[in-house]
């Protein structure tokens, strides 16, 4: 007889982290938002928040991504013999398959080599697996919200790599000490009884679950008028932001903040609510901020126009100037000496005449 499957700790349970709640809750309502990036110490609730998301979504699927995975483990395998022997293709899924409908968790992302951090977003952008081996494909639907934690201490993200995921959490602050209490009391109750404690929050759990469905069925219908995306436009601009995939990922998480409000229009308070979860890591110093903190007063060794001009034209009165310049510009190669001939003093007294001295003096050289 299988094993009831183990019960996970309730969202709604969990006490503060309101922003990543949001952002999760967001992500579970409109999957195409592009995923959650959660930075922050250990103990700070990323991993019971993420594994209890996939309760919202009626128990779809939690894979959890280890640190050493390999391609081959994402995106599955082909068994090429079979092909060739029986014309029978034999797909062996991978995590990517295992994930669909469902939630992937990657704990401590920012350890993950690059082209496996590139191969997981790639396919939770596009939906769709696809694998090729020795000639032959396959692809599979892969739908799911990728969800990927990190300790700031020990490392980053390129921002080339925090650009495409969809939001993003950073949570510094520590718990005060009623909170501190009440949460250690709330694991306790959970680890002591998890049947009566998830009796408690089963309420709440239902009501984030109907939430959830109710919006991702509403989402297409939500509308936003000019003045909605030119202040959209106009937030990404002042922060700086390479491209638009900002300018979408804003509208989107507005629009879906309004259809978990009920409303069929976005206001400016669903943009003001989600605006720092999308903008948060992508925020750039604009040149004109950039060029008002450099000091003025600083002085540069660039030298002016004319400076170059006033020592271009010494030099050329003065070779000691030249080779000077030379020498204490740095970075700058001496010119080559070039041979121009043997020079050797004679003794005119010892010919006749000019014409022998010139003479002697064209075949020495």
């Amino acid at each position: 007889m299988p094993n009831p499957p183990k019960l996970q700790y309730p969202f709604s349970a969990v006490i503060g982290q309101d922003q990543l709640k949001k952002a999760l809750l967001l992500s579970a309502c409109d999957p195409a938002l592009g995923g959650v990036l959660i930075s922050g110490n250990r103990g700070t609730a990323k991993s019971t928040l993420a594994r209890s998301l996939a309760d919202l979504l009626d128990n779809k699927p939690f894979i959890n991504c280890p640190l050493g995975v390999s391609e081959d483990r994402l995106l599955g395998s082909l068994d090429i013999e079979t092909v060739l022997k029986k014309n029978t293709l034999k797909f062996s899924p991978g995590l990517f398959a295992k994930a669909h409908k469902g939630v992937l968790y990657v704990d401590e992302i920012n350890l993950l080599p690059d082209h496996i951090v590139d191969l997981l977003l790639d396919v939770s952008a596009s939906g769709i697996n696809y694998l090729e081996r020795d000639g032959i494909s396959h692809q599979h639907d892969a739908q799911f919200i990728l969800i990927g934690s990190m300790n700031p201490e020990e490392g980053a993200l390129r921002p080339q790599l925090l650009d495409r995921f969809g939001l993003y959490v950073e949570i510094s602050e520590n718990p005060d000490l009623d909170n501190r209490m009440a949460i250690v009391e709330s694991r306790l109750a959970f680890e002591k009884s998890p049947v009566d404690f998830c009796k408690v929050y089963e309420e709440r759990q239902n009501a984030s679950k109907q939430l959830v469905r109710h919006a991702n069925h509403t989402l297409k219908h939500v509308q936003a008028s000019a003045e909605i995306k030119r202040d959209i436009a106009q937030r990404c601009l002042d922060a700086g932001v390479e491209g638009v995939r900002a300018d979408l990922s804003l509208f989107r998480a507005a629009r879906t903040c309004a259809a978990m409000q009920g409303r069929k229009n976005i206001s400016i308070e669903d943009v003001n609510a989600v605006a720092e979860l999308v903008l948060a890591h992508r925020r750039q110093e604009t040149p004109q901020n950039s060029a008002s903190n450099t000091p003025s007063n600083t002085p540069s060794n660039t030298p002016s126009k004319e400076e170059k001009n006033q020592s271009r034209s010494q030099g050329s009165d003065n070779p000691q100037n030249t080779q000077t310049s030379a020498q204490g510009d740095w970075g700058t190669m001496p010119s080559e000496e070039t041979a121009i001939g043997l020079t050797r003093q004679l003794d005119p007294t010892k010919f006749t005449n000019k014409n022998e001295l010139h003479f002697q003096q064209k075949k020495k050289l």
